[in-house]
């Protein structure tokens, strides 16, 4: 009797692992499936933000943003979210772009600070993001400080952030793809950028770098290096405009796959929504 027992629940064992198979099989493709298709995130800068007249613009870019990336796992902010580094600036930025609903990924730029020493308020809005890594779904994420204080021309990236890279650098997985985040734009040639830009793309090219995403002059310029793209775009403000002479006022809408390839598309406000008024 017990023996005729055990051999039944080992048949409807049997029987349920039969039947669940199709589904897991099915559960397998579509996973699979989500994960051949990689994850979007947005990448957006110098948003400037100035005082309350501008609450109405950025409610307005956020809810363009969701609509352009609603699957969107996160969105990186490449510094001067701010455009005087005020508790009260980064308070209703932060208000406003709780309504896109994911996680914000930031690094400090120029304006991010009161003066050259007090990055204070910048600090209790996004406390950690100052040189940091990330890691979402086989990629990985680096934001580096770039800055100077409120300095905005002529500017050395800061010893400590190299000595940081050089502390953290043997720690990543260097085939792993990876894309950075900065400020200050990193492509040669590009205005405003620091003098010392080779010392930071020469540590990140140890790594499988596949892109940086970069702002703080405002115009558009795209370069590559190796497998790299190294973007610096237009800005996304209300009380600013390109230095580049270009209308566009947007963020990136980027796509990064599970081989490594990352593809990108500006997503722009429209014409009655980017003008300075």
């Amino acid at each position: 009797m017990p023996r005729a027992f055990s051999e039944q629940r080992l048949t409807r064992r049997a029987a349920l692992r039969l039947a669940a198979g199709p589904l897991l099989a099915l559960g397998a493709s579509r996973f699979a499936q989500a994960a051949d298709e990689g994850f979007t995130f947005i990448a957006v800068n110098d948003l400037h933000f100035f005082d309350e007249e501008c609450a109405p613009f950025f409610r307005n870019v956020v809810a363009r943003m969701r609509e352009s990336a609603p699957k969107a796992a996160f969105c990186l902010l490449a510094g001067d979210i701010a455009n005087d580094g005020t508790a009260a600036q980064y308070a209703i930025m932060r208000e406003s772009f709780a309504r896109l609903g994911v996680t914000l990924h930031a690094v400090p730029g120029n304006h991010d600070y009161v003066t050259d020493l007090d990055r204070t308020a910048y600090d209790a809005a996004f406390p950690g993001q100052l040189n940091y890594v990330f890691q979402e779904r086989g990629w990985q994420f680096i934001g580096l400080d770039s800055t100077q204080g409120t300095d905005y021309d002529r500017t050395r990236i800061s010893d400590a952030t190299l000595a940081w890279l050089d502390a953290t650098l043997p720690k990543l997985d260097a085939a792993v793809p990876t894309v950075a985040f900065t400020h200050f734009p990193l492509g040669a040639g590009v205005v405003y950028r620091p003098l010392n830009a080779d010392d930071v793309l020469t540590r990140l090219r140890r790594l499988n770098l596949r892109g940086t995403f970069s702002g703080h002059w405002h115009g558009l310029n795209e370069q590559r290096l190796g497998r790299a793209d190294l973007i610096v775009s237009r800005c996304c403000a209300r009380i600013r405009g390109n230095r580049d002479g270009s209308p566009l006022k947007g963020w990136w809408v980027c796509n990064a796959a599970p081989d490594g390839t990352l593809t990108r598309r500006f997503a722009a406000l429209a014409t009655e929504e980017r003008g300075l008024y």
